[in-house]
């Protein structure tokens, strides 16, 4: 798919003034505790279907399906590093034929074959920062341009960086409001969901992976692991820099 540029899609968005002030005023009326219905309830009243995007990792469809019930068609952008899984691939489209959402395919400026070129082959081994950078951080900052919101299914339970997560929040990094509305929710709760709705999963989920990342850097992890414990092992490095 063709990525836009917010005035491609003829959207006028709102300062960024306007955006971090209406963030505030949502974090301070839902607070810490509100379901995941009402955190997409106030996006809805506020922004609606066209200013805001859901990013998916396609580990699970739990996040896109929350989001399109109060907003179909929402955009659902998926990174496309060049490095997924098969089944990260065939989950992805298994979103975009079962639910009632648009998928956005977010791609690096370079295939993997040009950073290779580039960079030297294997970036992801020697420096995972700047591959992460490259094919993830860059890529999505220039997609989120064209949006006033994002959401993204970031939950406290997935590792001590992430205990604090709120459910809204000004992304001063993107300039553009955050929305996290499964913060609370445990692991156990998102398969529950998933499995009561007939909802798209990744297989890797039943297979050791509770967090599922490019192919080359993530491995199953043992009972009673971190849940990213397979993000990066080997290294001191936890997170991408989306949330960061």
């Amino acid at each position: 798919m063709v990525e836009q540029t917010a005035g491609e899609r003829g959207r006028n968005l709102r300062s960024k003034e306007e955006l971090k002030a209406l963030a505030e005023a949502g974090a301070a009326e839902l607070g810490w505790d509100a379901s995941a219905d009402e955190v997409i309830g106030w996006v809805a009243r506020n922004f609606g279907t066209e200013a805001t995007a859901v990013a998916c990792s396609m580990a699970d469809a739990v996040l896109p399906a929350l989001v399109a019930d109060q907003l179909p068609g929402v955009d659902v952008l998926f990174l496309d590093t060049g490095y997924h899984f098969p089944e990260t691939y065939q989950t992805r489209n298994a979103v975009a034929e079962n639910l009632r959402v648009t998928i956005v395919d977010v791609t690096p400026r370079q295939t993997v074959a040009e950073q290779d070129a580039a960079e030297g082959k294997d970036l992801f081994a020697r420096d995972p920062g700047r591959c992460c950078a490259l094919r993830k951080v860059e890529p999505l900052s220039r997609s989120l341009a064209g949006y006033e919101l994002w959401f993204t299914g970031v939950r406290r339970d997935e590792s001590p960086t992430r205990t604090n997560t709120p459910l809204v929040t000004w992304d001063e990094k993107n300039g553009l409001v955050k929305v996290n509305p499964v913060a609370a929710w445990s692991f156990d709760q998102l398969v529950q969901y998933s499995e009561d709705n007939l909802l798209p999963v990744n297989p890797l989920l039943a297979q050791g992976f509770p967090s599922i990342g490019c192919a080359p850097c993530t491995r199953p992890v043992a009972p009673g692991e971190d849940p990213r414990a397979g993000r990066w092992s080997g290294t001191d490095k936890t997170e991408c820099g989306l949330h960061t």
